[in-house]
C-alpha cells in the first residue's frame, strides 16, 4: 500500500512539474518579435542587438526560466516538448552571448561571434549558462543533446548561430505544439534562400552546414528530393535532381554578425 502511494504521488507530482513550465514559450516570442526583424520576401532575418542589449531583461526573465528546469521535471516532458525548450535554449543563450559582448561588436574589436572564444576555446565552448542543473556550452546544447538524443536533420535550420549565413531566426519561439510544421518551414525557407542555396549551371550549391552535418541526413541526395521544389522551380534541374546526375558543391560561410547593421 505505501508504495503504491509513493509510485502515486511521484506520477502527480511529475504531472506538477510538466505543467508548470509555459511549453508556449510565449515570453520569447515577445523577445524576438521585438527585436528580430524579418525581411527578402521572409527568407532572412536580422537582430537589433543594439536595442536587445538596452532591453535585456525580458530575455534575461525568459532564461532564467530555462535554467530554473531540472532534470526531473525536462524528463516528465513529451519529446516535442524537450526539443522545443533545446532548440529555444541555444538560440536564446546565443543572443545572450552577443548581448553580453554587445561593446566589442560596437568597438569593433568583434565583428563575428568566433571573435568570442577564447586563447584555446571556441565562444561555442564556453560555459556561460545553466541548463538542466548543470553549468553548459552551446555545444553541449547541440552536440551532446539534441543530436543525439533526437533524429532530426530539420535542427540544422532551426539553430541560429548568429551569422549571416545561418538560417534565419524566427520571430517566435518553437513550441512543441507547432514544431513539425515549424521545422518543416525553417527547412524550407532555408533551402529557398538562394544565397544560401539553389542550382545553377554547375549543379547544386548549398549551405556549409549541410556539408559540417552531412551525416545527419542520412544520404544526403535522397534528402534533398524531398525538398525539390524549394531548391528550383526549373522542371528541367529537378529532372537532373531526381536522376542525382548534379554535382553538389558547398559555398563558403559568411560569419558576420546577423545584425541588422549588416543585412
Amino acid at each position: 500500500m505505501r508504495i503504491l502511494v509513493f509510485i502515486t504521488g511521484v506520477v502527480f507530482q511529475m504531472a506538477a512539474f510538466a505543467q508548470s513550465f509555459d511549453h508556449s514559450h510565449e515570453n520569447f516570442t515577445q523577445v524576438l518579435d521585438r527585436h528580430v526583424v524579418v525581411y527578402d520576401n521572409n527568407l532572412k532575418s536580422a537582430v537589433n542587438y543594439n536595442q536587445l542589449a538596452q532591453n535585456s531583461e525580458p530575455l534575461k526573465t525568459y532564461l532564467d526560466a530555462l535554467s530554473a528546469v531540472e532534470k526531473p521535471m525536462y524528463q516528465s516532458w513529451a519529446s516535442q516538448q524537450q526539443l522545443a525548450f533545446l532548440i529555444n535554449a541555444y538560440n536564446g543563450f546565443t543572443l545572450k552571448l552577443i548581448v553580453d559582448n554587445i561593446e566589442e561588436f560596437r568597438s569593433g574589436e568583434a565583428e563575428s561571434i568566433r571573435d568570442l572564444g577564447g586563447l584555446f576555446s571556441t565562444p561555442w565552448e564556453k560555459s556561460f549558462f545553466t541548463l538542466l542543473g548543470e553549468r553548459r556550452t552551446l555545444d553541449w546544447v547541440e552536440h551532446e543533446k539534441i543530436r543525439v538524443d533526437f533524429d532530426e536533420p530539420r535542427i540544422h535550420a532551426a539553430l541560429v548561430c548568429a551569422a549571416i549565413s545561418c538560417p534565419k531566426l524566427r520571430a517566435e519561439a518553437f513550441s512543441a505544439e507547432n514544431l513539425n510544421t515549424q521545422l518543416d518551414d525553417q527547412m524550407l525557407t532555408f533551402l529557398n534562400d538562394r544565397d544560401k542555396n539553389g542550382i545553377d549551371d554547375k549543379g547544386i550549391y548549398l549551405s556549409k552546414i549541410f556539408d559540417w552535418y552531412r551525416d545527419d541526413f542520412n544520404g544526403l541526395e535522397d534528402y534533398l528530393l524531398e525538398y525539390i521544389s524549394a531548391l528550383s522551380d526549373d522542371p528541367a534541374q529537378k529532372e537532373k535532381m531526381k536522376q542525382q546526375s548534379l554535382d553538389i558543391r558547398f559555398v563558403d560561410y559568411n560569419w558576420t554578425l546577423n545584425s541588422i547593421d549588416n543585412r
